[in-house]
């Protein structure tokens, strides 16, 4: 197991610093050190914060008290006692995660360790107002809760991500450009009808939350999560956390222009040559159609009257598993739309990882292939080289596991909120 020492923990003499603030601050590290190391002993806790062995038993009780960790057995390597280890107790509490896409609504309940133990996702319809698909997602909520509570869930908080750019203090949704919502005030909206403690971010950045706490980046200090559906956005994850920008909007990497041109059809942005309008679902869907009205040789119209549903991504990829060449390099086109922006990306921040997650990541065996091929024709080798590009650990649930995890991270980094029984 490696054993990463904690930066956070303060040593400051009694007298110069606040007791409870001193305590809630050494409980949050022993309590990440612990979800992130797990398992782990008291003493290898001692060993990597540099406090005392009873300081540390005497967190870890409290910890346990408050159900946010449990004993799970012994470690009898090496010499001496055996010694006992712990982890996260996934049964301490549950957490309701929301997601609000453009055209879906997809709310989860997870335990502790961000495991999701119920879901339900319905297609949404933002033609029919802001007010409407609104009233779609609490009514999800107050199911999970209900469901929550036949089970005897104590619940820690909720989590909300969605598109465009949030004012995290306030909890106010200020611009979605592909919903064209402004100033939506989603934490008094949710914590006055669920009267749960209410988390909201952006999409991409939960998502890239979620990666580092559960996924494929618990260990990576320098990453870029790529949500990819509708729009595209990106959760920037440097030097160790998540950077926000100077007002906390950053990351809009979609609104990128890569092709700027007056013909283009404009971005729901208001400008043209944006990033995301050649590499969203949208831009497949239109290759798709363009493909069709000169008859190309394709199984898509069969399987749309098949299941009298109307084009999507899903459909697309079903004629592509079947080895239609249409299907399939409309998504290779996209991927390598999508190629040019990860190369931009690659230049700028060198990170160790980009993750490409979303609805589109259920295409991600075509796309990854296109991406791949196009990264290094657009960026400087020796920078190419360190970057990895995979797709998230989570599919088209990274933004609901992100806003599960944005509750998760807050408990982790205030665990006295959690009530001892």
């Amino acid at each position: 197991m490696r054993l990463v020492c904690c930066p956070n923990i303060l040593t400051m003499p009694k007298n110069t610093l606040d007791q409870a603030f001193l305590r809630e601050t050494n409980l949050s590290a022993v309590l990440r050190l612990i979800q992130a190391q797990a398992p782990i002993s008291r003493a290898q806790l001692a060993v990597a914060t540099g406090l005392n062995k009873s300081t540390v038993s005497s967190l870890v009780d409290e910890l346990i008290e408050r159900h946010l960790v449990h004993e799970i057995g012994l470690n009898s390597a090496g010499t001496g006692r055996p010694a006992t280890l712990l982890e996260i107790d996934p049964f301490g509490g549950h957490i309701i995660g929301l997601e609000l896409g453009v055209d879906f609504v997809s709310v989860g309940i997870a335990d502790f360790s961000g495991d999701l133990v119920w879901q339900r996702k319905e297609d949404a319809d933002p033609a029919q107002g802001q007010d409407s698909m609104l009233a779609q997602a609490l009514h999800l909520v107050k199911d999970a809760i209900a469901i929550g509570k036949k089970k005897g869930y104590r619940f820690l908080g909720m989590g909300l991500a969605t598109p465009g750019t949030v004012d995290l203090k306030e909890g106010v949704l200020i611009f979605a450009p592909n919903l064209h919502w402004k100033d939506v005030p989603f934490r008094k909206i949710f914590s006055e009808a669920t009267k749960l403690k209410t988390h909201i971010d952006n999409d991409a950045n939960a998502a890239a939350i979620g990666e580092h706490l559960f996924g494929s980046a618990r260990f990576t200090r320098d990453f870029i999560f790529v949500f990819a559906g509708v729009g595209i956005g990106g959760g920037l994850f440097l030097n160790g956390k998540l950077y926000r920008g100077k007002n906390g909007y950053a990351g809009e990497i979609g609104h990128s222009p890569i092709m700027a041109d007056h013909s283009q059809t404009p971005c729901h942005c208001g400008n043209r040559g944006c990033w995301e309008t050649h590499a969203n679902q949208f831009s497949i869907i239109q290759r798709v159609r363009a493909r069709l009205e000169v008859k190309r040789d394709s199984i898509i119209p069969k399987l749309m009257a098949d299941a009298h549903a109307p084009l999507s991504i899903a459909l697309i990829k079903q004629a592509a598993d079947a080895g239609d060449q249409e299907a399939a390099s409309s998504f290779a086109e996209a991927g390598r739309a999508m190629g040019q922006g990860f190369a931009g990306l690659v230049n700028i921040f060198n990170p160790d990882k980009i993750i490409l997650g979303g609805p589109l990541s259920i295409a991600g065996e075509y796309l990854l292939p296109a991406i791949h091929e196009v990264i290094p024709h657009h960026t400087l080798p020796e920078i190419d080289q360190q970057a990895e590009v995979i797709l998230s650990s989570f599919g088209p649930n990274a933004s609901l596991i992100g806003a599960i995890a944005i509750v998760v991270d807050d408990v982790l980094s205030h665990p006295t909120q959690v009530e001892r029984r």
